[in-house]
C-alpha cells in the first residue's frame, strides 16, 4: 500500500485524479465531462512543456481517468 501511495504522490498524481473527477462531474453530462477532462489534461501538460517542463503522459492519464470517474458519478446521480 505504501508503494501505491508513493506512486500517487509522485508528480502530484492524486491531485490530477481529484481535479479530473471535479472537471468530469461539473458539466452534469457524461460525454461533456469526459471531453472536458481530456481537453483540460492535455492543456495542463502542454503548459508544463511550454514552460520548460516535461509532457507527462501519466499525469494526463490520471486526469482523464478522474474525468471518467466524474462522468460515471454523473450517470449514477
Amino acid at each position: 500500500m505504501k508503494k501505491i501511495w508513493t506512486w500517487f504522490k509522485t508528480s502530484n498524481r492524486y491531485k490530477h485524479l481529484i481535479g479530473g473527477v471535479l472537471v468530469g462531474f461539473a458539466p452534469l453530462n457524461w460525454w461533456a465531462g469526459i471531453y472536458a477532462a481530456v481537453v483540460c489534461s492535455l492543456a495542463m501538460e502542454y503548459k508544463d512543456k511550454a514552460h520548460g517542463g516535461n509532457f507527462d503522459w501519466i499525469d494526463a492519464a490520471m486526469t482523464i481517468l478522474g474525468g471518467g470517474i466524474g462522468a460515471l458519478l454523473t450517470l449514477l446521480v
